[in-house]
């Protein structure tokens, strides 16, 4: 069976990932790089295991977790698309069973909520919650503070961003602090309300209940 290290080797996989990093740096885009990809793959992993699922489905989302970027090299809009194609690549080439592939090839082609991504399996769902949790200041390109977009405003303001899984309670809590000095609670939802709600099917999609809870405070 491949495995996640597998995937992290393959030079093709590295090179794939720091050139579309790299391109979408010249658009403004935040961080989408190896530090990102190994966070998500990791919370994927979690919150499968956490809720009961299986070791191979758990690895599956860490891997559909670690690619789930690689569009990128293609272009920044789009890219779950995109990056479904070259992943089915390059797992085909590593000899991955058709209904591993098809598992993550479905949950990266849905992890975009401007692309009308929905949880379609378990894996999908983990990626979109692991995915949109990743809010955090070291995610915001180093320049002037007068240049940051709103997407950089309000992952600057981010100091703490963390998910937490309840499997008697079904309940998965997305926590973070945010300096309200840097951006409002008000700006981080008019930037971040479709990931939120997009958040919520896909906790529903895993049987649980989702929750936003921001500077202690309970959101939705």
């Amino acid at each position: 069976m491949v495995t996640l290290d597998e995937v992290k080797q393959s030079p093709i996989v590295q090179q794939y990932m720091d050139i579309g990093n790299k391109y979408i740096g010249t658009i403004g885009a935040i961080e989408h790089n190896v530090k990102h990809a190994e966070l998500v793959a990791f919370l994927c992993y979690d919150i499968l295991k956490t809720l009961g699922y299986s070791q191979r489905v758990a690895e599956l989302g860490a891997i559909a977790g670690y690619l789930h970027d690689i569009g990128n090299l293609i272009n920044r809009y789009g890219h779950g698309l995109s990056g479904s194609i070259i992943a089915f690549k390059i797992l085909f080439n590593m000899k991955m069973k058709p209904d591993e592939i098809s598992t993550i090839i479905g949950a990266i082609g849905n992890h975009e909520e401007h692309a009308n991504g929905n949880p379609v399996n378990p894996v999908a769902a983990a990626l979109i919650l692991a995915d949109k949790s990743h809010v955090h200041n070291s995610r915001v390109r180093k320049r002037e503070t007068s240049l940051f977009t709103p997407r950089d405003r309000v992952n600057y303001a981010v100091s703490s961003s963390k998910i937490l899984i309840d499997p008697i309670e079904r309940v998965i809590s997305l926590k973070m602090d945010i300096d309200t000095d840097v951006c409002s609670v008000m700006e981080y939802f008019e930037i971040f309300l479709t990931k939120m709600l997009m958040s919520r099917r896909a906790a529903e999609h895993l049987e649980c209940e989702f929750e936003l809870i921001i500077n202690d405070s309970r959101l939705l």
